[in-house]
Formats: structure tokens, C-alpha cells, sequence
């Protein structure tokens, strides 16, 4: 839905001081379904079982937005964007409360130039690789996390992006990425990602940058990114750690199908320069358009562990397969069924005992398997 402000009157109510070429647009996602998932933890500990239950977001992270353009002249505009995840099952505002917590930045726009935002938004990795994603990053099963880092919103930061033909150049750099989650597998120092720390510019900082081409039926992508959690003990700063993933993918589309295929290096180090994980991710998948109206995705995913915590050797490797049928009743609403089967994780890759995504799907002890499957309907506005 849109709506242009003309009046001054009405720009001073609604949107702020704006030239009279300025739009704000409202828009929103409510996905919901109702998923089957096995191997989950019992209600007392060491105890096992299936459940049932209601889910919010399926194939999209259900979610409601505002964002707005000034046109300044000359091919030169103003914009910004503020994007508010929510669960849709409870009511409950999503990533840990935050009010605008899926995007929250404020920029300008050349048309020969490119692109400078600033805020809360996505990291160079997610944006390159989100086009070589068969499932795009469907939330339910989708091992963002383990692909991508936690960071993979990143606070504090400035990304540039150009489009110059084909190829699209993106970087950026976060002064304190916020990535609060801590995880002796996915995070390398205790209490890291809580902004930035004064006297200590690298601490907590994250930063990345890459390229991709498309043309025709072919895509192409490399990127790098890489946060510095921060670490501390009784209360003083102890030393920052690393968090690197490096990705190169690549898509061809033939007809109603579309391939993609990818692999992510990665290595994480704790403040004392200790590796505590170190592994390689590879993903394939195909999309294919059965009718203009039925779409479906299948998916595989493969985690090679090379070093958890200093143990090199006796690691099992965890995989995951996906498959999603997706069919269009219109432009707006769509029917969705979602399976995932995952071995030596919980679905998403969530290890065992350890919930990398926070979705609730970290194994149960004792197993090493977990099918998922969930019907859904989504609604876009």
C-alpha cells in the first residue's frame, strides 16, 4: 500500500519534513503453519519425542515495514527503511524484542553511483549469496546461521552497494555488529557482539565485501565477511576473537528449472588466537515451475567439520535435505508444504544440544537424526 504526502501539513504528521516527490510504502509478511518434528526434547530431561505444533514462518519470516524514497534530483535520492519481525502464533515481536529488529537504516541513492546506507541491515554475505539459496532463505529449515554467522544483521554498519551493469559490488563495515548470541560453535568469545567498545576500535566489529555477476541464464558470486567478537572477564575487556566465512556460488537457469550450487569456508578463533571451529559448508539445489501456479524446491545441504573446540578428528558431519512445494492462489496469497530431514543435527543443522538458529530444533540427547514437516499458508501486503 502506498501513500504519497503532498501537503505539508500532512508530512509534518506523518512522515517528517519531504520534498513533494516522496513515497512511503507499508508492506508486510504473515506466514503460518502447522509442522510435525521429530527427536525433540521431552518435558523431563533425557526424555525424547515427536511434536505438533504451530510455527510462524515457514517460507518467510513473518514481518511489517515502512519504507520510503525522496527524489532529490538529478538521479540522486533519499531513502530509508524499517522492517519489524514478529510471531505471528503469539503475538510476540521477533529477534529478541527489538522493534525494528530485521532492519532498521537511512541512506542515499545515485543512479550512476550506487548506493550508502546506514542502521541495522543485512551483511555483504547474506545479500550476495541470497540469489544462490534454492529454498531463498525460507526460514523454517534454512541453516542460515550455520552458512552465514549469527551476525548475519549486523547493527551499527555502513554498506555500500553499485550496480554497474551485470556485476553488483557490495561491502561494509560494522562498528558493533550485535551479534549477542553466545555459542561456543558459532561465536568465539564469551559476551561478544554488544557494540562497540570504547578504546578498543576492533572489538565487536564486523566488516565484509564480495561481488556478483548476472547475465543471461548464468549467475556468479564471491564474498568474505568477518566480525571480532569481544571478550571479557570480571567485567574488563579480555581481547576480541574472529569469525570468518569466505563463499564462492554459482546458479544456471534452463527453462522453467534453475540450479544452484555453493561452498563456505569458515573458522572461528577465540580472543587467545585459539581455533574453536573450523569448517566447510556445502550446498545444491534446483527450483523448478511446474505451472505458473506450482512451484517446487529441493535442497541439500553438507557441513564438513574440521575442529570443534580443538577435536579434529571422530567428528561426525552433520547434513540436511529439503524439499518445499509452494502453490500461488494470487499475487498475494500462497499454499505451502515445507519437509526437511536432517542427520547428525537437529533440522537447520542445529547441532546436538545446541540450538545455533534459536528455533527449538537442537536434537534431543541420544539421537542423531530429526524429520520436520509443516502446511502453511502465506499472505504478503
Amino acid at each position: 500500500m502506498k501513500m504519497k504526502y503532498i501537503g505539508a501539513a500532512s508530512l509534518a504528521i506523518c512522515v517528517g519534513s519531504a520534498l513533494a516527490q516522496s513515497n512511503v510504502t507499508l508492506y508486510g509478511v504473515v506466514d503460518m503453519n502447522i509442522e510435525y518434528a521429530t527427536n525433540q526434547p521431552g518435558a523431563t530431561a533425557g526424555n525424547s519425542g515427536n511434536r505438533v505444533s504451530m510455527q510462524s514462518g515457514g517460507l518467510s519470516g513473518s514481518r511489517w515495514g515502512l519504507r520510503g524514497t525522496e527524489d532529490l534530483g538529478g538521479g540522486n535520492s533519499a531513502l530509508f527503511v524499517l522492517e519489524s519481525g514478529f510471531n505471528a502464533d503469539n503475538g510476540t515481536m521477533g529477534q529478541g524484542g527489538l522493534l525494528f529488529g530485521r532492519q532498521a537504516f537511512v541512506g542515499l541513492q545515485s543512479a550512476s553511483l550506487g548506493k550508502l546506507t546506514f542502521g541495522r541491515q543485512y551483511t555483504t554475505l547474506f545479500d550476495l549469496l541470497a540469489n544462490f539459496s534454492p529454498t531463498g532463505y525460507a526460514t523454517q529449515y534454512e541453516p542460515v546461521v550455520v552458512g552465514l554467522g549469527l551476525d548475519f544483521r549486523s547493527n551499527n554498519a555502513v554498506k555500500y552497494t553499485g550496480v554497474f551493469g551485470p556485476i553488483t559490488a557490495e561491502a561494509h563495515y560494522a562498528f558493533g555488529t550485535g551479534a549477542n548470541s553466545v555459542n561456543p560453535l558459532s561465536v568465539a568469545a564469551a559476551n561478544g557482539g554488544n557494540g562497540p567498545v570504547a578504546g578498543q576500535f576492533r572489538a565487536n566489529s564486523g566488516y565484509g565485501a564480495g561481488v556478483a555477476y548476472s547475465a543471461g541464464p548464468f549467475g556468479a558470486t564471491v564474498g568474505y565477511d568477518q566480525f571480532n567478537p569481544a571478550a571479557f572477564a570480571g567485567g574488563a575487556f579480555a581481547g576480541s576473537g574472529s569469525v570468518k566465512k569466505a563463499a564462492i556460488a554459482g546458479s544456471y537457469t534452463l527453462g522453467p528449472a534453475k540450479l544452484m550450487a555453493g561452498y563456505r569456508w569458515g573458522k572461528n578463533k577465540d580472543f587467545a588466537g585459539n581455533e574453536v571451529l573450523g569448517d566447510d559448508y556445502y550446498w545444491a539445489g534446483a527450483n523448478y515451475q511446474v505451472t505458473t501456479a506450482l512451484g517446487l524446491t529441493l535442497a541439500y545441504s553438507y557441513e564438513k567439520m574440521k575442529n570443534v573446540g580443538g577435536v579434529t578428528s571422530g567428528l561426525s558431519n552433520p547434513w540436511e535435505l529439503q524439499f518445499v512445494a509452494n502453490y500461488t492462489l494470487s499475487k498475494r496469497t500462497d499454499l505451502y508444504l515445507t519437509t526437511a530431514y536432517a542427520k547428525n543435527a537437529g533440522l537447520a543443522l542445529d547441532q546436538a544440544g545446541v540450538d545455533l538458529n534459536a528455533t527449538g530444533y537442537g536434537l534431543a540427547a541420544g539421537k542423531d537424526k530429526m524429520l520436520g514437516a509443516a502446511l502453511g499458508v502465506r499472505h504478503k501486503f
